[in-house]
């Protein structure tokens, strides 16, 4: 996968996303596209359950989630760092488990994601 270019790349993540998460994902936005011949790298900006504005970050094989609180940011846990390597449903699974930890149960339950 990681010999296709940086949109497919962007759009699997995107389409994956969205197959795993169903409506607990949104407003995605693809931003800082670099596909060189020795760099490539992405960003993928979305809304996680209507309360993290999150991101996706993609460089040179290696691959991982953040929550942004304005111009910080908090990086999540996962075993899945290289794209070549990865099990994405793990990925997906170790992503809803941290986001969810973070998130209050009453918000959970109240949107039917518990």
């Amino acid at each position: 996968m990681q010999n296709k270019n940086v949109d497919e790349m962007s759009d699997f993540i995107i389409d994956e996303m969205c197959d795993f998460f169903k409506d607990r994902m949104k407003d995605f936005v693809v931003k800082d596209l670099l596909d060189d011949v020795n760099h490539k790298s992405f960003s993928i900006e979305f809304s996680a359950y209507d309360y993290f504005p999150t991101v996706f970050n993609y460089e040179m094989g290696r691959m991982g989630y953040s929550i942004c609180f304005g111009n910080r940011t908090v990086a999540l846990d996962n075993s899945q760092k290289w794209w070549d390597e990865a099990n994405f449903d793990v990925f997906f699974e170790e992503l809803k488990e941290e986001l969810e930890l973070r998130i209050p149960d009453k918000y959970l339950k109240a949107h039917g994601w518990m």
